[in-house]
């Protein structure tokens, strides 16, 4: 397989309310990441519409999803932060994607089962057809690696399969182009850190979710200070103090989920927190949840909030950052279509 240049790609869909979950996730491991990885930070407004959207609300998301980049350490200057329906390479490469992709591969998704429901035929084809665009978002680059979560494992694959898949299908094409003996890295997935997966405040056994109705099943990312210490302090926990091992969370699912989201935010393993905490009462800890909540999430709020009410900062942002993305994407493309043989001006 050919030798491709370490690069990051990932994105995160404007639909809405972030949250904590969003945050440990995914944000703040891109914040990481920027130190040691060239990166590409996408906000995917085309997967957005695969379920109806508001269009006022979805310009508003857009620019949240922005701000909470910027907010929590993402230097647009060295990274390229943009959205996606600015930069048209990602949706041809889709299509192209799609005369690649199976319809076998696609039917395994459970993903599109989890969203679809009982109603599949009134399922959007885009709806069905999200993870071949996933793929072109990180192929149109040639990413080679993505930070997802549990959640997008599958879609990944997909993604290593349809560019297996076209360097299988095209190879002839692609040595006779001086693409050595591959065009596309097989992306690898990048799962690290003790809160991947943030459960929700009221039901550990339930993801943490914008769509929970309940507002305390969650930590937005605009919450105040005084919103982060009410929702800690009345989230769902046990009788029983915390263990000092892990094997004691066994079973419970709440205290396992506190335990994660505080490992988290302070950068350490659960382990950690064990060996500190354990024996202690889930109303000591809270209290020292809560602070450490307060000092790493409400700074974020308020910059989010300051950004945000400075749409023309962060609208151009997101110009010079499609700029930069069209850059790598278009000479892909135009390599694609050379493979294919499709004609095209010079």
């Amino acid at each position: 397989m050919a030798a491709f240049k370490e690069l990051v790609f990932s994105g995160v869909q404007p639909t809405g309310n972030l949250h904590l979950g969003n945050y440990l996730g995914a944000i703040s491991r891109f914040v990481t990441m920027q130190e040691t990885h060239d990166c590409i930070y996408c906000v995917v407004d085309l997967h957005a519409i695969t379920v109806p959207q508001d269009p006022r609300e979805l310009t508003d998301q857009i620019r949240e999803v922005t701000a909470a980049f910027i907010a929590a350490g993402i230097d647009p200057k060295k990274n390229i932060v943009f959205n996606q329906s600015q930069v048209p390479q990602h949706a041809e490469l889709a299509w192209i994607f799609n005369c690649v992709a199976r319809m076998g591969w696609l039917n395994r998704m459970t993903q599109f089962k989890e969203k679809a429901g009982k109603d599949r035929e009134n399922a959007s084809v885009g709806l069905f057809a999200y993870p071949t665009l996933m793929a072109a978002d990180i192929l149109a680059y040639r990413a080679t690696h993505v930070p997802v979560g549990d959640d997008q494992k599958q879609h990944l694959e997909l993604s290593r399969d349809i560019a297996q898949k076209f360097n299988n299908d095209w190879a002839e094409a692609i040595v006779e182009n001086g693409h050595g003996d591959a065009f596309f890295p097989l992306p690898e997935p990048l799962i690290q850190g003790p809160a991947t997966r943030v459960m929700s405040l009221r039901d550990g056994s339930k993801k943490m979710s914008k769509s929970d109705p309940s507002d305390y099943s969650r930590i937005n990312l605009t919450d105040d200070a005084d919103a982060i210490a009410q929702k800690v302090r009345k989230a769902k926990t046990d009788p029983e103090p915390l263990p000092s091992e892990a094997a004691g969370l066994s079973g419970r699912p709440e205290a396992e989920n506190l335990v994660g989201i505080f490992a988290a935010l302070k950068g350490v393993p659960r382990e950690a927190v064990l060996a500190e905490f354990g024996g202690a009462q889930f109303s000591a800890f809270k209290g020292v949840l809560v602070d450490l909540a307060v000092e790493r999430l409400a700074p974020i709020a308020g910059e989010m909030k300051r950004l945000t009410q400075d749409s023309a900062y962060i609208d151009a942002v997101l110009a010079d950052g499609s700029e930069r993305a069209r850059a790598i994407a278009q000479p892909n493309i135009d390599a694609v279509k050379d493979i294919l043989g499709f004609v095209r001006g010079r």
